[in-house]
């Protein structure tokens, strides 16, 4: 059985679309010390998705496949995360605006106690040039969906008109990397092939 460590509907949902049988269980990490954390020691943002998905994989005890997750928003090698306030959503947007970043969605799995397989997919999201007026309107028609999102967008909403180019997996922008999951799973014979 696999064993979801994280309440995200967006992953939720990703594995009942592809009928991959799972139970969640949140695993309950203080991202934000542990971010603060591994910045201070001069972890890069893709580093720090990988490392706090092995740390929620690991938290949950228990038989099976563990499955934690996490994604990074990296601009410039700053990591931006969920917006405190609107004002910070839009100060964000403004700072995306014209420009590209690099999404690091990254999963790992344990098994025993200890990881068994692991995947940091690396996407580039190339944002169209926004004007004031309609970062200020997106903010206010979309905050009580953003305010959760790293980068105050969320694709598979009206976010998708932010972007102009995105190059790599579609499913890791939803935050799994989906297709490396199954592979994995299909190896261990959890799901047939």
């Amino acid at each position: 059985m696999l064993i979801l460590a994280s309440q995200s509907a967006a992953r939720q949902s990703l594995l009942r679309n592809a009928e991959i049988p799972f139970e969640t269980r949140p695993a309950r990490v203080d991202e934000e010390m542990v971010t603060e954390s591994l910045l201070s020691e001069g972890h890069t943002p893709r580093a720090v998705a990988d490392a706090l998905a092995e740390m929620k994989a690991l938290r949950i005890n228990g038989p099976g496949l563990i499955l934690g997750c996490d994604q990074t928003l990296d601009l410039d090698g700053m990591l931006l995360g969920k917006p405190e306030d609107p004002d910070a959503a839009r100060k964000m947007l403004r700072a995306m605006s014209g420009r590209s970043h690099r999404l690091h969605s990254a999963a790992v799995i344990a098994e025993d106690g200890k990881p068994a397989w692991r995947n940091v997919a690396d996407v580039s999201m190339a944002m169209r040039s926004l004007s004031e007026a309609y970062i200020d309107d997106y903010v206010s028609r979309n905050w009580s969906d953003i305010q959760h999102c790293a980068g105050a967008y969320m694709i598979e909403a009206e976010g998708a008109r932010l972007f102009h180019q995105i190059r790599g997996d579609h499913f890791a922008v939803l935050g799994l990397p989906l297709l490396p999951l199954i592979d994995f799973l299909i190896t261990r014979n959890i799901l047939p092939s």
